[in-house]
């Protein structure tokens, strides 16, 4: 059974920062990729950011210049620092992970709040 766990959200002041952290319990391999979604009341989830176990990353138009996504070498550990946030940042943030392209392997965390007060 694999654990995805998320932390580090909360009420954030707009433009000021928050650095969320994720961290998979399965330790038999590393995941191909891990990510973070997002989705705001009355929207779809979408993609925030992905990194690859070799540190290639893919970021939302959105966020480019703003967040930065990162993970610890040949762990299931990821990172999203989040600076200059903004109202529309508003979201639950999830963390997932996935073994592309073993395509039934893909989970997902509770999710983690994080909130852009104006």
């Amino acid at each position: 059974q694999v654990q995805v766990a998320e932390s580090g959200g909360g009420l954030v002041q707009a433009g000021g920062s928050l650095r969320l952290s994720c961290a998979a319990s399965r330790n038999t391999f590393v995941f191909n990729v891990m990510g973070w979604y997002r989705q705001a009341p009355g929207k779809q989830r979408e993609l925030v950011a992905t990194i690859t176990r070799n540190g290639s990353t893919n970021y939302a138009d959105s966020v480019k210049g703003r967040f930065t996504i990162s993970r610890v070498t040949n762990k299931n550990t990821v990172y999203l620092q989040m600076n200059n946030v903004k109202s529309e940042d508003t979201a639950v943030y999830y963390c997932n992970c996935n073994h592309w392209p073993v395509v039934t392997i893909n989970y997902w965390g509770q999710g983690t709040q994080v909130t852009v007060s104006s």
